[in-house]
Order: structure tokens, then sequence, then C-alpha cells
């Protein structure tokens, strides 16, 4: 009886067992080798995407090894073993990771879409078209969570400046557009493995039967802080996707039929107090408006070209901006597209200097889009019919009709048009413009022109604008040479300007000194950053800058993933009339009577700062980052000097794979150098996240923001009170006031794929005022509100 029980007892533990890989038979692509042109094998296998890379089709499927390090020092072989398992159907890119780290390494969490930066992950950059200036990406944490964008370089700066962070020689992926394609991945006890289905219905690319396109592989492991890439990529380059391995050889690939469509319906209940009220529960009401019932549709017209459009659509907010503030009165605050029709192909769209502003357009009636890329031209057309609220006489809608057309140069260089245009009744406003950006080696040029075209009936106004930029991105030295104005009268209706009226020049050099494998310094960056500000009337007349700035910064990355920052800043400001064109002082004169006169303030303000800023690695359970800023600055709301303390601190925290709180806390204080404050600025926010399941979390974002300021005086000069001048003429003295912003919002999401969700929400806004208000915190608005939206995609 002995020998039954003892197999038993072997097959038992034969089935129980972890199975060993199996060997793969596929052909080896070794990138520190430069075996970076890959040909996929195609197979045909009906496979459901679970994480489990046990099917026989991936043996014999292409294997992506050899890895080497890129951030944040490049040139020297991973750490970490990492194999990329690649192969094709008729219909989609099938994709499989083996990454392998030490036990208890691997930083993964049950988060939500798009927001898998915190933990370890694999990013695919596929540029469908192989032309060196766009890829698709695609990301995924270790349990398949899914993150996905586009990157198009535009030589924009990267990492250095003043969040002191160590520059990672690439853009950053704009993380608006959502894809559909399928992902999972489970923890293993050697690391983590993911599978990966990506349709090509989900892609766009040239027509054609044979298909090339560039493919890189990037890794992050933040138990180092570091990035490893599959193709040896170098830090000195203009491009990084230049620097992309090649999938060749994928034939006949099957799109089907491409047409997508979104109905959605949309329901809020908006309260608010009855007029006259006290805002006591008991006289609050609630406007219920009916179900809107709208919609969206897509056709991919060929494999590069779509054609997009949406009547009656649902552009609400799911989450309310975040409290911003500028330190500069002078410069607008810049928020971000959140709109799903708009995020949809946004980066067709995307001009230097901001020249489309997609938010311009508040309630559209109906809109549509063809975007793409055709024979070397990207292509981005825009029309949309706006509601009357939004213009300027409450009787007309709004037409906006916005081209941009981009034409390919070489291998990386590139020419672009755009074109803007916005009738509202008899009045308009076109914007003409032409850039373009020169690529060679470490070397980059770019620039842009543009004009606009504002008028009405009987009046018409130009006016130009005009950005050149240079940059040198070597690995040990980095720079970048900028001159840009904007004239007062320059106009974008259809694009944002932060600040008109003026002229930048600027330079920054920064050299990179990089430790040994293993160092506990591991990039040293010292940063020279100068910069002057013009009126722009004065720099066209060669009449000296308004605002002069030397900022010396050092950023080092520690081993570990840790950063620390240190910076002094040397400026001088110059006095700005139009700011306090309506500030007014009271003086007496010889007669005993009493003159009102124009604010004059100091002609030039001198500031002297300190900057520290330290952020910790991505720890299994929270990261920190803080930054510190103090000394003497500007005080705007007087034009005198002052102690100021300004600090930003960021906390994020992952008790559970399940649960992530967010915190961030902005703080501002501007003192007199009497010791007396005239300005404070406190926002703190949470956000804490509940991911149920892949598809459902619940969410709830709390926030209170605070503006203390001081009665205003001439405090750099007669210390006398400061009167605002009305628009009829009367004064207003400028007197102390407290107001206080907070807001809760609570969202339940269901999104099992982009473009079908469930939100069911509620925000809660509260205010307070004083004078002339509520000392405490009263509710003002609150809205009940569901979404419901379904993507039937037409096979």
């Amino acid at each position: 009886m002995a020998t039954p029980l003892l197999l038993a007892a072997l097959l038992a533990v034969s089935t129980t067992a972890p199975r060993p890989d199996p060997a793969p038979r596929g052909p080896v692509y070794d990138g520190r080798r430069g075996q970076v042109r890959v040909e996929p094998p195609r197979a045909q296998s009906d496979l459901t995407v679970d994480g489990q890379l046990t099917e026989a089709v991936w043996q014999n499927a292409a294997l992506l090894t050899g890895f080497s390090q890129f951030f944040p020092n490049d040139g020297v072989a991973a750490q970490d073993s990492t194999e990329i398992l690649v192969w094709y159907s008729a219909t989609a890119l099938h994709i499989g990771v083996r990454a392998h780290a030490a036990p208890g390494t691997v930083r993964a969490t049950l988060a939500d879409r798009d927001r898998i930066t915190q933990d370890d992950n694999i990013q695919f950059f596929l540029g469908t078209y192989n032309d060196s200036r766009q890829a698709m990406v695609f990301s995924v944490n270790p349990f398949g969570i899914q993150s996905d964008g586009v990157l198009t370089e535009t030589g924009a700066a990267t990492g250095g400046g003043f969040a002191s962070s160590t520059t990672r020689a690439r853009e950053a992926v704009d993380l608006a557009p959502d894809y559909v394609w399928q992902s999972r991945g489970r923890l293993t006890e050697t690391g983590y493995e993911v599978e990966i289905a990506i349709p090509f219905k989900s892609l766009r690319y040239r027509t054609g039967d044979v298909q090339t396109w560039q493919l890189n592989v990037v890794r992050t492991v933040q138990a180092t802080g570091h990035e490893q890439t599959w193709t040896p990529t170098r830090r000195a380059s203009a491009s990084f996707l230049a620097q992309s391995g090649q999938l060749s050889g994928l034939r006949e690939l099957q799109r089907g039929l491409t047409v997508d469509l979104i109905p959605t319906i949309t329901s809020s209940a908006v309260g608010s107090p009855r007029t006259g009220s006290t805002g006591a529960s008991n006289t609050w009401q609630y406007d219920a408006s009916r179900p809107d019932i709208g919609g969206s549709a897509r056709w991919g017209i060929t494999s590069n070209l779509t054609l997009s459009g949406t009547a009656n659509p649902d552009f609400s907010q799911v989450e309310a901006d975040a409290t911003q503030f500028s330190v500069d009165p002078r410069v607008a605050v810049f928020f971000p597209e959140r709109r799903p029709f708009f995020l949809e192909s946004q980066e067709q769209f995307t001009t230097p200097n901001r020249l489309i502003y997609t938010r311009r357009i508040s309630q559209p009636a109906f809109a549509s889009k063809l975007t793409g890329k055709h024979q070397g031209f990207d292509i981005g057309v825009l029309s949309a019919v706006d509601s009357r609220d939004a213009s300027f006489d409450g009787r007309t809608s709004p037409l906006y009709n916005i081209v941009r057309l981009q034409r390919d140069l070489g291998k990386q260089s590139r020419l672009g048009m755009v074109y803007t245009d916005k009738q509202d009744g008899n009045t308009y406003n076109r914007v003409l413009g032409l850039d373009g950006r020169l690529v060679r080696g470490v070397y980059s040029v770019q620039g842009q022109v543009a004009r606009s075209f504002t008028g009405t009936g009987t009046t018409s106004d130009a006016a130009p604008l005009w950005d050149f930029s240079a940059v040198r991105n070597g690995r040990a030295f980095y720079a970048r040479y900028v001159l840009n104005g904007i004239s007062d009268d320059f106009d974008a209706q259809s694009g944002f300007i932060a600040r008109p009226g003026i002229a930048n020049l600027s330079a920054t050099h920064r050299w990179n000194f990089f430790g040994k494998p293993g160092a506990l310094v591991e990039v040293f960056s010292p940063e020279v950053f100068t910069f002057g500000r013009y009126r722009y009337n004065d720099f066209v007349n060669r009449r000296p800058a308004q605002d002069a700035q030397l900022h010396l910064r050092t950023n080092t990355r520690l081993r570990g993933g840790w950063q620390v920052g240190m910076q002094f800043l040397r400026e001088e400001f110059g006095y700005d009339q139009g700011l306090y064109a309506n500030y007014r002082l009271l003086e007496p004169n010889a007669a005993g009577g009493v003159d009102t006169v124009a604010y004059r303030g100091t002609p030039r303000l001198p500031n002297f700062d300190w900057v520290v800023s330290v952020g910790t690695p991505e720890f299994r359970r929270f990261s920190l980052s803080s930054v510190a800023v103090w000394g003497q600055d500007e005080n705007f709301q007087e034009w005198s000097s002052a102690d100021i303390l300004i600090l930003n601190q960021t906390l994020a925290l992952r008790p559970t794979e399940q649960l992530r709180v967010s915190g961030t806390w902005a703080y501002e204080r501007f003192n007199r150098k009497d010791g007396s404050t005239v300005l404070l600025r406190n926002t703190p926010r949470v956000r804490a996240e509940y991911q149920l399941t892949r598809q459902i979390f619940v969410r709830v974002i709390g926030e209170h923001s605070r503006v203390t300021q001081d009665s205003l005086r001439d405090d750099s000069r007669t210390e006398r009170p400061i009167y605002l001048e009305q628009a009829d003429g009367s004064l207003v003295r400028a007197a102390a006031f407290e107001r206080t912003r907070a807001r809760l919002d609570v969202l339940f999401s269901y999104l099992p794929t982009p473009g079908t969700v469930v939100y069911l929400g509620y925000g809660d806004a509260l205010r307070a005022d004083t004078p002339g208000g509520s000392r405490g915190l009263r509710r003002s608005s609150d809205v009940f509100f569901a979404k419901l939206s379904y993507l039937f995609r037409l096979q």
C-alpha cells in the first residue's frame, strides 16, 4: 500500500507546484546588441487575455530582451531582467511581459485608469506612422491596470527649472486619449507577468499591405527610481522616439468596420438658497432638469483618418478644477481640458503658445472634427456651434472653425500651420500662424509667427506674435535659448494667452555630472537661468527690460530615488502702471483740501529668494514632495517688497492595494517690512479613491481655500490708504477682507471600457465672506448628477 500512496503524493505535488515558464522557441532580439528590428510571427489563436502566458503561441513569439538603463544614467545594462514577447494575429497585436524583480520590491496597486505612475509599470511606445515624431503609448502596472496616451515631440523643456527635478531627457506623455484594448497581470515569485492585446481597430496607421512601426519599451522600477529601455536609448539626443526599434513585416492587418456610437443620458438637480433666504437648510430649493439625451459618433474613414461628431453632448465635469493662484496677477491661470470629445486626438491640435484652447468652446450644441495623417500631413479640423450664453450679446451662437496642419520634413523635422476663426454675430476673431521645428542630432531649433485679426462691422485690428528657440540636449550639457513676443493687441479668442503685451528673452545652461553605478549621488545638475521680460513696445523700440531674473539652481538625484534641489533667486521687477490703473491716493493740498492723485509706485523692487525642494522615492505605502520658498519678493497688492513664505506640499498614501489618498497643501504668506501680513492664501486639498474592482471606484475630494488680505496702503512710499476708482468715478477704500471657499465632491464610477461609463455624483459648495457675507461657512450651491453612456463598436 505504501507505493500507491507515495505515487499519489508525488502526483499531488506535481499538480500544485508552480510550473516553469515554457522555453521560448521564437527569435530573440537583444537591445544591447543592436538587434532592434523585430519581425514578430503571425499566428491565429483565440486567446483569453488572463495574464497567464502559458498558451503554446507564446513559445513561438518574438522575444525582446537586453534592456539598458536610461534614467537617471544611460549607457549601462539594466539591473533588472525584462522579457517582452510579441506576436500578432489578423486583428490584434499581442504582447506578453515577464518582469523579474527581487522578492518584495514590486510596487502595485489596483488603481484607476491613467493613475499608475506611482506603481512599477511597463510603457510601450508604438510609432504606427514610423515618423520619429509621434507615438501611441500603452502602459500597464503589474496587475494590468491600464494607462494610455500619446507622446508628440514638440521640443518642450523637461526637468530642471523651478520644479528642481532631474531631467528625464524625454517629453511627458499626454494621457488624455483613451483607447480600447485588453490587459491582465499578476504578481509572481520572480516579479510579475502581464498579457496585452491591442486591436488594430484601436490604432491609426498608414494604408498599405505591409506595415513597419516604431517600437520602444520603457520599464519603471520604483524600488530604485530607475527607467530602463529596450533599445539602448541615449540622453544625448533631441529625440527620444527617433531611437526606437522597429516592428516590421506586419501583413494583411484587418481593422474591419471602424464605427463607434456613444449615446449619452445625463441628468442633474442643482440646489441653491431661495432668494432672500439666509441659506438655512429649510430654505433650500432644487432645480431638477429633464434628462438630456445626446451622443457622439466616430468613423474610421481609413486606417489613418477619423471623422467624429457630437450633438447635444454632455460636457459636464465629474471633477471640479483644483483652486489655483497666480503669484503674478498679470498672468492668467490655465486649466486643462477634461471633456472626452475634445480630448480625443487633441495631439493633432497642439500648437506652440496654445493658439488652440478648446475650453473656449463652453457648451456646444454641435461639434465635428476630422483628424489623422495623410501623405505626410498631420490633419486636425474642428468646427463647433456654441451656446448663445457664451456670446457677447446673448442672442447669437458663436461659430468656431479651427484648422491645424503639420507636414513632416526629413526624418524628424516638421512644418506647421494653424488657423482659428470665431464668428460671434457681427464680430470676428481670426488667427493665422506658421510654425516649424528642425532637428539635427542633439540640436533643435523651433519657431512660430502668428497674426490675429479682430473686428466688427466697422473696425478691425491686427497684431503679431512671434516665438523662437534653440536647444542643445546633450548628455553632459544642456542649453536652451528663447526669444518671444506678444503684442498688446494680439487676441486669440480660440486660444489661451497667459499674458499679452510682453517680450521675453531667456537662456538656460545645465551641466549633468553622473555618479558611478551604485554611488550615493546618481546625478548632480547645476543650472544657471537668466531671464529678461520687456514691455512689448519697449522691446521693439530697444528700451530696457522691465523685469530681470538670475536663478542659480542645483538638482541632485540620490540612490534609491531621492530628489533634492536648492536655488538662489536674484530678481528685479519694474513698476507696471497698467496693473494699478484704478489705484488712487488722497493727498492734502496747500489750500487745506484733498487732491485725488494717481498711484505711483517705487520704480524698481529687488528680490532675494531661496528655494529648497525634497522628493522621496515611491515607497510601498507613501511618497512625499515638498517645495519651500522664502526671502524678499514683490507684494503686488501694494507694489512694495515683502517677506514671503510659500509652501507646496504633496503627500500620496497607499494604505492598501485598493485605497489611495493624496493630499496637497498650498500656502502663501506676504508680510510687510513692519511684520504685518498683507496677503495670506491657504488651500489644503484631499482626494481619496477606493477601487472596488478594476472597473468600479468611489472617490471623495475635499478642498478648503482661504484668502485673507489686509487693507491696502502705499507701503513703499507715503503709507497713505489706497482707494479703488470704480467705473462711475467714485472711490472705494481697498479694505481688508477674508474669503473662504470649500467644496466636497463624491463620485461613484463604473468604467468597464472607454466610452462606456456610469457616473453618480454629488458636489457641495460652501462659502464665507467677511465683510459682506456670512463669517462662517454656509452652503452656496450643490448638485446631484448622473451620467450613463455606452460604446457601441460596430464590427
